[in-house]
């Protein structure tokens, strides 16, 4: 686990203006950002290019390689396939094409809803990335708990993030052990393992003994955190008020830019 764990930490612990600011602003930020992408109409592409710019300057400032942070936000790209029937649905022909007897026509406005959506989820997926890059897990759920969120949405969070790395650790051993077992030898010109079907046997066997076994564990994890008086509630020390100052940056941040993103759509006239 501890390679994975490495993984994580490598950029929690640069230090940058953005890492040193309270979680509970950028997680504000970040949610007000998401909301503000998610109710630009479609083909606003002057305002998407300037919530690119505002998530680019954090990158930056936060020291956050970008390269890093393109591969992560592949994520959203198999998020797409859904809303591939747009392409079809709306007026306006773009493009015609036949399929055998069947004539198939792409939708200009499809097309628009298609790459606009696919845009919005992209920028979406990068704030979330640096959200989770430059604040602690901890840190995240603290800052959801002062934010008046349920306090069972928190606690399942936290238990998932924490069981995560208890399934790892299970298919380390797991893995481990596999391999203990079907060791190859240097005489022998044959893959270790047996064949194929005998590794998606093996393959099966691994996936139910994780299942049964990290469900042990968590059981075990559980009622020892409940010997330890655990009531669902995160504890933690006195929490740290906002200072005034942090609280009219963040107002003044997020109007800043509603107002500038409105303007952008204005002058573009989306």
């Amino acid at each position: 686990m501890g390679a994975h764990l490495h993984l994580i930490d490598h950029y929690l612990k640069i230090k940058s203006p953005i890492h040193r600011m309270d979680g509970r602003v950028k997680l504000v930020f970040t949610l007000a950002l998401l909301l503000c992408c998610a109710l630009l109409p479609a083909g606003s592409w002057s305002s998407y290019l300037l919530i690119f710019s505002i998530l680019l300057a954090v990158t930056i400032a936060s020291n956050i390689g970008f390269i890093y942070l393109l591969k992560r936000s592949a994520l959203a790209l198999p998020f797409l396939l859904a809303a591939l029937p747009l392409l079809f649905q709306t007026s306006g022909t773009l493009y015609k094409f036949t399929v055998g007897d069947l004539v198939v026509s792409l939708s200009h406005d499809g097309f628009i809803r298609f790459i606009s959506l696919g845009i919005k989820s992209w920028l979406s997926v990068i704030a979330a990335i640096l959200l989770a890059s430059t604040t602690s897990f901890t840190e995240l759920l603290l800052a959801f708990r002062s934010l008046k969120a349920p306090q069972l949405l928190v606690a399942v969070f936290s238990l998932m993030w924490r069981y995560l790395f208890l399934m790892v650790e299970e298919v380390d051993r797991l893995t481990r052990a596999r391999l203990s077992r079907s060791g190859k030898s240097p005489l022998s010109k044959n893959r270790s393992g047996g064949s194929l079907p005998w590794r998606a046997r093996v393959t099966g066997s691994l996936a139910g003994s994780l299942f049964i076994r990290s469900l042990e564990r968590s059981e075990r994890v559980y009622q020892a955190m409940l010997a330890r008086g655990y009531d669902g509630e995160i504890r933690s020390l006195r929490e740290v008020p906002l200072e005034r100052k942090e609280i009219l940056n963040l107002v003044l941040a997020i109007i800043g830019l509603f107002l500038l993103t409105l303007s952008v759509n204005l002058v573009a006239g989306t």
